[in-house]
């Protein structure tokens, strides 16, 4: 895939084939994705928790607010995701990492559409009982969750006009529509002279 294509393709999937199971070993390989990403003076203070099991997806799920349009929705059993990596930084190294934690999130989704997967990047987390349930050390602050597994759901992107809401919705056949802005609307000017 292109570059194009591969950010065309990566969305924020909330409903997941759970029979698909994603293993370790590609977990480590998204994770190596954010590990090369750029980072401010190349401190490096991010660190990620895998998980691909059971239990461990439970006790990261259950700490997740999946979708602020949709009132109190989450994936039902069968539609959760297999897979969660938590990204943690160490303050003391670099004390606000939220840039840095950005690029390495959106290399790790890129990463995750080449392997045939999707995700969605939660900052809306119960952080005091994700650090509870996963028993996270006070020397990391948690940054953010990437939820991932094999999507199930369509995303249709609608142009968003001027002036219309910007929302994300579903219809009737739970197609989830996301409106994005045009490209000359979102560019300022393309020549700064007179």
């Amino acid at each position: 895939m292109t570059v194009k294509e591969l950010v065309y393709a990566n969305r924020s999937y909330r409903r997941f084939d759970e029979e698909h199971i994603i293993k370790m070993d590609i977990l480590e390989a998204l994770a190596d994705l954010g590990r090369m990403s750029p980072f401010g003076g190349n401190v490096q203070s991010l660190r990620y928790m895998l998980s691909c099991d059971e239990k461990t997806n439970d006790a990261v799920f259950e700490t997740l607010r999946w979708a602020k349009y949709f009132d109190n929705w989450s994936p039902v059993i069968g539609e959760r995701p297999t897979a969660h990596i938590v990204m943690l930084n160490k303050p003391e190294l670099f004390p606000n990492a939220w840039t840095e934690a950005g690029i390495a999130a959106q290399s790790i989704l890129l990463g995750a559409v080449e392997f045939g997967l999707g995700g969605c990047m939660f900052r809306n987390i119960d952080r005091k009982r994700l650090k509870q349930n996963l028993n996270i050390s006070d020397e990391y602050e948690i940054l953010m969750v990437l939820a991932l597994g094999k999507p199930t759901e369509i995303i249709k992107i609608d142009v968003l006009e001027e002036g219309e809401n910007y929302k994300y919705w579903r219809d009737e056949k739970l197609v989830h529509h996301v409106p994005k802005r045009k490209l000359e609307d979102v560019i300022l000017a393309t020549d700064y002279t007179d």
